[in-house]
């Protein structure tokens, strides 16, 4: 096997004396084709064009020599390193590293990076990085084909955001282009290629100031502490629907994370669309009330989370809105569960307020292909200066999730 690997990180700048020193050593040199073209590769060198880093990493364990991968940027961050190291080549690894790509684009977009979050966008998954460019003000994406600046234009849809484009970063064809995010399926742009995607305006995102975690928006309000809020903290009296004892089982029971989107059908006050985003989700938030629409959105700026807001009854204003990977259904009855099932999220939350409305309910989840769990929830708010009953809340919690195909 391989005596040593080394993986050189190159920025386009010239290689470092280690990288140059380890490449006249090297035997065999995998990279793509600009790095095999370098002249400090060995001409005698057994060349590997770096297609499959897996088939690579194999080919690399059968040689009996010094090997070099060569890889754009910082090769241990979202690189080829990873795979290298993994125990089943037996490979000891050493890196010489460069600067990334990510961190290469927001230098020439004069940008700190910090506060960014990073995803990675493939087309066999790239509504999830699309999700996240949702749900925050900041986000870094590194394409590949397939799944590029036109194709996150296209799937951000009508959600606003100004696009850093950086094409070809540290060669003689580098270009970045700024513009907003619907021009950026108009053009075609080279690989590879880095999206700083911009926009939202978090509550005091003009606050100045320096963070202490990476990958937290500067300016951005922390929030108060835990989730499952008081009424108070949404601006007074919540619907029957937003009581804080049901958002905190839905909640609970959808789980949205990163990457995720969540539809919050009958918003009201926004409440529950504010929790989910406040958990790093894309949320689309959705209501028949204009003025519903308006307090939703009132919301979201004043804790600081991203909400695109939905003036629309459902189910007929379902039908253009992106694929949700949860579902909140705050009103709407049979008809609308129905027609969010037919969209196939993981799960499906909703109440009822009587027996006979939760079966009806249920049985659009089950005819939906869904596995159906009720529970009865009571809850008693008390006075604690007299220690009596203030108000009592009774509510049917009907949970779907998603039974999967044999």
């Amino acid at each position: 096997m391989a005596d040593r690997v080394t993986v050189i990180g190159w920025d386009g700048s010239p290689l470092t004396g280690a990288a140059r020193s380890a490449l006249g050593a090297a035997t065999l040199v995998a990279g793509a084709a600009h790095h095999l073209a370098l002249p400090e590769v060995p001409p005698n060198a057994e060349r590997i064009r770096l297609g499959s880093v897996t088939l690579a990493a194999r080919r690399i364990a059968q040689h009996r020599g010094t090997a070099v991968v060569l890889a754009d940027g910082d090769p241990g961050f979202f690189g080829v390193v990873r795979t290298l190291r993994a125990p089943e080549y037996g490979l000891e690894v050493e890196v010489v590293p460069a600067v990334s790509s990510v961190a290469a684009a927001f230098a020439r977009a004069g940008m700190p990076w910090d506060d960014a979050q990073v995803v990675v966008a493939h087309s066999r998954d790239l509504r999830r990085a699309v999700n996240v460019c949702r749900a925050h003000t900041k986000v870094a994406v590194l394409t590949s084909p397939g799944a590029g600046p036109a194709e996150l234009a296209l799937l951000l849809g009508g959600v606003h955001r100004t696009f850093v484009i950086c094409e070809e970063l540290g060669t003689d064809r580098e270009r970045v282009t700024v513009l907003t995010s619907d021009k950026a399926a108009d053009h075609v742009w080279r690989d590879p290629n880095v999206v700083i995607v911009i926009g939202g305006s978090p509550a005091g995102a003009a606050a100045q100031g320096t963070g202490w975690i990476a990958a937290h928006e500067v300016g951005h309000p922390a929030g108060p502490r835990g989730w499952g809020l008081p009424d108070g903290a949404y601006g007074g009296a919540l619907g029957e629907g937003e009581a804080v004892q049901l958002r905190t089982a839905q909640l609970a029971r959808l789980g949205p994370q990163v990457g995720d989107l969540v539809w919050d059908i009958g918003t009201g006050s926004g409440a529950a669309a504010v929790e989910a985003a406040r958990f790093g989700a894309a949320v689309i938030a959705v209501d028949a009330d204009p003025d519903a629409c308006g307090r939703a959105a009132a919301v979201a700026r004043r804790h600081g989370v991203q909400l695109q807001v939905v003036h629309g009854r459902a189910p007929q204003i379902l039908e253009d809105l992106p694929e949700p990977d949860v579902v909140r259904i705050g009103g709407g009855g049979a008809a609308v569960v129905t027609a969010c099932a037919d969209r196939r999220p993981e799960r499906i939350v909703t109440h009822a307020a009587t027996r006979d409305e939760a079966e009806a309910l249920g049985r659009a989840l089950a005819d939906g292909g869904y596995e159906v769990e009720c529970a009865l929830l009571q809850s008693v708010d008390m006075d604690t200066t007299a220690w009596v009953e203030r108000e009592r809340s009774v509510v049917f919690l009907l949970s779907g999730y998603r039974v999967p195909h044999p």
